[in-house]
């Protein structure tokens, strides 16, 4: 059998030469003649490469668009307003009375601040995305080629056994012809 190269298969199963390949289709002929396995987990790419802040960019959006969250925080606010328009306005002793004027400084800046960071785990998600394509399009692709390669081998087992047998059934014609 002929080694396989990574120029033999590129013509052979892609149809390119080897200067035409994509860096997704080159990868892929690398593990098929040094026989590596490419389906990793996107997932875990993706998070190799992402730094501190990223992840704690995720950690903020995942905690910040929770159930727990939402929950918790409107129980903080309404606390915060009986808290202000009825308790402590009895002793004359509250620090952001009716209409709450701290309570929306306060609101704002979260806002402010929360808004980017979920833009941030967003665009972050949107990465991910681009990563676990192309991931995708190298798993597919080696799959592919790799049928095709099964198909060829089929075939040319198929055409062995059909020549050993057309020779088989010849020699039995010459044996039936000679007696």
């Amino acid at each position: 059998m002929a080694k396989r190269t990574v120029e033999r298969l590129s013509e052979e199963l892609l149809n390119k030469p080897l200067a035409a390949l994509s860096s997704e289709e080159r990868a892929v002929l690398e593990a098929i003649v040094s026989r590596e396995i490419v389906a990793d987990d996107a997932a875990e790419l993706a998070d190799e490469q992402s730094s501190f802040g990223e992840r704690l960019s995720d950690r903020v959006a995942a905690i910040g668009g929770s159930w727990g969250f939402i929950i918790t925080f409107s129980l903080v606010l309404l606390g915060w307003m009986l808290l202000n328009s009825e308790i402590l306005t009895q002793f004359d002793a509250a620090f952001d009375p009716y209409p709450f004027i701290f309570l929306n400084l306060m609101l704002s800046t979260l806002a402010a601040v929360q808004a980017p960071i979920i833009m941030m785990s967003q665009n972050r998600a949107s990465d991910k995305d681009r990563i676990a394509a192309a991931h995708d399009y190298e798993v597919n692709l080696r799959a592919e080629l790799d049928i095709m390669r099964l198909h060829k081998k089929i075939d040319q087992l198929m055409l062995e056994k059909i020549s050993k047998l057309e020779a088989d059934l010849g020699e039995i014609k010459a044996a039936v012809q000679a007696t």
